[in-house]
């Protein structure tokens, strides 16, 4: 089975610099071939557009600087891409479950950035992450890894927060749960009522809609392109970062529990999203 786990790092700000540098190439090599194969009319294979958006492209002054970067997240930024358009077509067609996928969109500077590193382009040794061309990483070790991991994203948030995040195989154990089975009810008012009488009452977020209003009010009256601007864009970002780990937080515990204690879990086929 395929587990991620993440953890919190710490990057010099010599390392910030060069891991700013790859996001962009990262960035624009996913943005250059999006917009080849929008313009193509069959849809090009990924090694046709690592050969024109990478391998030609260095070759051009304007995009001569992708050579100071590893070239491994830049091709597994055209796979990424595959990937997205391939997920993109089996949801159209009923192959895919879940919520239906939209096409791939441009990636912008201001969002969250990635890149991702397969083996070969990081290592682990002594409890240090190196990454290729970028250096050994500060990294807090919540928990240990349960084995070698196959791949290894360095990711920035809009917090300006960075992490990274390992794909590991590992075989889960299953324990003796203590009950048989339960039913839970999603609701509106109250997040969730159990079978057994239980009812599970989701964490007030009404703090952070405050916060989140008022910040943007300030943020919109910022000029674009100033400091103060990037100030406010900060502040907002760092409140919406904290509603989504709380978010994250209430919604682990709770399915983890659930897990945990029973042997089987049913859920109603209801959409709670349309109906609130």
């Amino acid at each position: 089975m395929r587990l991620r786990y993440q953890y919190r790092v710490y990057p010099s700000k010599n390392q910030q610099t060069k891991l700013a540098q790859l996001f962009g190439c990262c960035r624009v090599v996913w943005n250059d071939a999006l917009a080849f194969v929008k313009q193509s009319e069959q849809f090009p294979k990924n090694s046709d557009l690592q050969k024109i958006c990478i391998t030609q492209a260095k070759r051009t002054e304007q995009r001569s600087w992708l050579k100071e970067v590893s070239n491994i997240p830049l091709q597994q930024s055209i796979a990424d891409l595959g990937v997205a358009i391939k997920n993109y077509f089996d949801s159209r067609k009923g192959k895919r479950k879940g919520a239906a996928m939209g096409f791939p969109r441009f990636k912008k500077k201001d969002n969250r950035q990635s890149a991702r590193f397969r083996i070969g382009g990081f290592s682990i040794k002594n409890g240090k992450v190196y990454l290729a061309k970028i250096g050994h990483l500060k990294t807090k070790w919540s928990r240990p890894l349960p084995s070698e991991p196959s791949s290894v994203t360095i990711i920035k948030d809009r917090r300006n927060r960075y992490f990274l995040s390992f794909v590991v195989e590992t075989q889960v154990q299953h324990s003796p749960a203590a009950n048989d089975a339960v039913g839970v009810d999603l609701g509106i008012k109250t997040f969730a009522v159990l079978s057994t009488g239980e009812k599970i009452d989701s964490p007030s977020y009404q703090k952070f809609s405050r916060k989140i209003k008022r910040f943007q009010r300030r943020l919109s009256k910022r000029v674009k392109g100033s400091k103060r601007r990037e100030l406010a864009r900060l502040q907002v970002a760092k409140v919406k970062a904290k509603l989504r780990d709380t978010r994250k937080d209430f919604l682990h515990k709770l399915s983890s529990r659930l897990v945990n204690d029973n042997q089987v879990i049913a859920l109603e086929d209801l959409n709670v999203k349309g109906m609130v």
